[in-house]
């Protein structure tokens, strides 16, 4: 299948005859209304009964949702089914965050990847007899839209075997507190937990009894308790996280408020200590070939190792990946582990990985010098990078080398060290040349190459932070992606030829909805973007290539990051929009990503590498929608844990530094206030407008601006400015910002000035 163009969309097929059934087809407008309109998920069948289609439409109504769902305008929602883009489904998980002025409870949907707040959800009171929703809980809702960016819903089912947990800060009543000698004894508490969950309003009562011995600022999880009395929700201490005080305390927090299981079953680990090197009998024997591994200079885990070399033509390269498969069999305690984790989570002090150290660190790492079983891939591009055949198989290697990105980088540019200078010679100029082959071809396919700056944050010996800046990207980092690209495309390709069932890595294109916004917030920066019809990832690369170097473009290329949908898992191959590719799953990670190894079982099964083995893959195929569903919900939940981190390092390491002037960049405007991202660390906070001088502020959602009546001082978007630091929270990661007393100075006209202090 190729990329479809703007010239293949389906054409207004209102007019059409049915050869048999009573209907017309109907146009592309009507059937994007019919499911904006529509309560649930729609498919081929609500939309042949709604118009009154025949079985002859069905080819048509089919690669119409697939153009919508390309296009933007629909979004998938399960197999072959499909919802509005710009709404929340019928029904969701939701948690509950406080209550409206009248004490009802108040919620917002638990899973939220668009730009913006998430919707405000207003529950129903609960059906007598059971007990009101408490903060923090979690319940699946039917939900019913109201208004932009309001919805109502109601119960349809509590989450009891996953009970709300608050983690937060526990301070701790002092002994001497007037106040709680004339509390009576049943309602005395021994403190109060402030949530660390910055969207939560109220803070939590911790009984007297309840607060399983632990001391003053100390971070904690807890367990609401039934509400017995007037006051604050009370609540149980059931872990104790560790001191509020120590960095080391962040990520542990950030992995217990997402839900990140940090300990491994018993049999789990067992399974994977009592694992051995993999036989050869059956294998390619691949350990004359030097391939090496390319990573961080702290990675422990070594998953893929790469080769390249010329072939007359173009390039032959290997790309061979730890064959987990072997060790990780379906049903087993491992893999029923390795599904619920669904991913490895990576955090500045630590990594939670998804498969047991003996494994993830062990068998399963393509350490240099040592026998590793992998599953290996053969490509050969051409000279202009175009993959014309691949081939799979299981084999034996033996890493020559196991380089860092700087080595290798140092290597291309004639710089190598006792390392590299091992390796056969011209190894590494060939990667390079291979990679800028590749390159080529996805430089024509025109795909979105965002320039996103990636904070790295260290830490010192005794837990504070050190140190956060910018990770550097070298050409080495390109050299691994593009072999790992292409060694993916050759993963989805194998399996569609076989006619075989795949678990697809999806990237819908932006909605109509995101691409006005973009339009509008990039006409604030001058900036233009094609006005209609089907934007493609060229036409937003074009613009990233535009403002490169410019002093808007991290800000570009953060709104066109924004705009766009959250790649995701599903056995449906609508294609991915960023690489401009059609059909691409995720082959080359099995260590820390589950989808990866269902694609090796089912290549393992496709190409028949182990006959006579246990069934790798077709176990798995009935269950392909709801693995995608779990392992897209994993990848999610591990980057917002990932994100929360950084951000509370970044307010550890800035709540030192209360009152500095930072520099920064208007990255959002809105009526309250403006928020700033800061140079220095690449977290964002909040200059309030309450911070900012005396006037008529006004704030104009298109021109993206907050201007004063008559001060005529104005804040846009984009803008560079220099606000003093007021706040920051190392518990929320939550900063504040206000102006420094000679950075904007208003003169007030004296008549405002005496109503003001009236």
């Amino acid at each position: 299948m190729r990329q479809p163009r703007p010239s293949d969309a389906v054409p207004d097929m209102r007019t059409e005859t049915p050869r048999d059934g009573t209907g017309q087809m109907p146009g592309r407008d009507a059937v994007r209304q019919f499911i904006a309109n529509a309560t649930g998920r729609v498919g081929k069948r609500e939309i042949s009964r709604a118009f009154g289609l025949g079985p002859e439409h069905r080819a048509a109504v089919r690669d119409m949702l697939r153009e919508l769902a390309l296009e933007g305008s629909v979004a998938p929602a399960g197999a072959r089914r499909f919802r509005a883009s710009d709404r929340l489904p019928e029904s969701a998980v939701v948690q509950v965050t406080g209550t409206d002025p009248d004490g009802d409870p108040i919620a917002r949907p638990v899973r939220w990847e668009e730009p913006g707040a998430p919707p405000v959800i207003f529950m129903h009171a609960e059906v007598r007899g059971r007990p009101a929703l408490a903060p923090g809980e979690r319940v699946v809702a039917r939900l019913k839209k109201i208004g932009p960016g309001r919805y109502e819903g109601r119960t349809l089912r509590r989450i009891d075997d996953a009970p709300p947990r608050i983690v937060g800060l526990y301070r701790a009543t002092p002994p001497d507190d007037p106040d709680a000698a004339r509390t009576p004894a049943r309602y005395r508490e021994a403190g109060r937990l402030i949530p660390a969950d910055r969207r939560a309003r109220a803070q939590w009562s911790i009984p007297a009894g309840e607060a399983m011995d632990a001391p003053d600022n100390e971070i904690v999880m807890a367990m609401p308790l039934p509400q017995s009395g007037p006051g604050l929700h009370p609540a149980r201490i059931v872990e104790r996280i560790g001191p509020a005080d120590s960095a080391r305390t962040i990520s542990l927090m950030c992995a217990c408020a997402h839900d990140i299981p940090l300990a491994f079953p018993t049999r789990a680990v067992e399974d994977a200590e009592a694992a051995r090197a993999v036989p050869p009998a059956g294998r390619t024997d691949l350990r004359d070939v030097p391939l090496v591994t390319i990573d961080g200079a702290d990675a422990r885990d070594f998953d893929d190792a790469i080769y390249a070399e010329p072939d007359g033509t173009g390039f032959r390269l290997l790309v061979a990946i730890a064959d987990v498969g072997w060790y990780v069999r379906p049903g087993s305690a491992l893999d029923r582990e390795a599904l619920r984790r669904g991913n490895s989570v990576y955090f500045p002090d630590r990594v939670i990985p998804m498969l047991p150290e003996a494994l993830s660190n062990g068998w399963c790492s393509l350490r240099p010098g040592e026998d590793r079983g992998c599953l290996f891939v053969e490509l050969h591009v051409d000279a202009g990078g175009v993959l014309t055949s691949h081939r799979f198989g299981r084999g034996l290697m033996r890493s020559a080398a196991r380089l860092t990105y700087e080595q290798a980088q140092a290597a291309a540019d004639g710089h190598g060290d006792s390392t590299t200078a091992a390796l056969p010679e011209g190894m590494i100029g060939c990667l390079f040349a291979a990679w800028r082959a590749l390159a080529a071809a996805r430089a024509r396919r025109g795909t979105l190459d965002l320039d996103l700056t990636e904070r790295r944050v260290t830490l010192t010996p005794d837990g504070h932070v050190g140190t956060i800046g910018p990770r550097v990207r070298l050409d080495s980092h390109r050299v691994v992606e593009e072999f790992m690209i292409a060694a993916n495309v050759a993963a989805a390709r194998e399996l569609e030829n076989r006619h075989y069932p795949c678990l697809y890595r999806i990237h819908a294109p932006p909605s109509p909805e995101k691409l006005d916004s973009l339009r509008t917030a990039l006409d604030t920066l001058g900036v233009r973007l094609p006005p209609a019809g089907m934007i493609t990832a060229s036409d937003l690369d074009a613009v990233l290539r535009q403002t490169r170097g410019s002093a808007c473009a991290p800000l570009v290329n953060e709104l066109i990051l924004r705009a766009q949908n959250q790649a995701e898992y599903s056995p449906d191959p609508i294609g991915h929009f960023g690489l401009t590719l059609t059909s691409y799953a995720h082959f080359t990670s099995p260590i820390r990503r589950y989808a990866d190894l269902v694609t090796h079982r089912a290549l393992i099964d496709a190409t028949g590498l182990e006959r006579g083995g246990p069934d790798h893959g077709r176990a798995a195929l009935g269950q392909l929608e709801e693995i995608g569903r779990a392992v897209t919900a994993t990848e999610r939940r591990a980057a917002a844990a990932e994100r929360d981190a950084i951000e509370r390092y970044a307010a550890s390491w800035l709540s030192g530094r209360i009152g500095s002037v930072m520099t920064g960049r208007v990255t959002g405007v809105s009526r309250f206030g403006i928020f700033v991202t800061l140079d220095a660390t690449g977290t964002t906070g909040l200059l309030p407008q309450a911070a900012l001088p005396a006037d008529q502020w006004h704030h104009d959602e298109g021109a993206q601006s907050l201007t004063g009546r008559h001060s005529g001082l104005s804040f846009r978007l984009g803008q560079e400015i220099a606000p003093r630091l007021a706040e920051a929270s190392p518990l929320t990661g939550a900063l504040l910002f206000d102006l420094p007393d000679d950075a904007a100075r208003v003169d007030v006209p004296p008549a405002r000035a005496r109503r003001r202090r009236g």
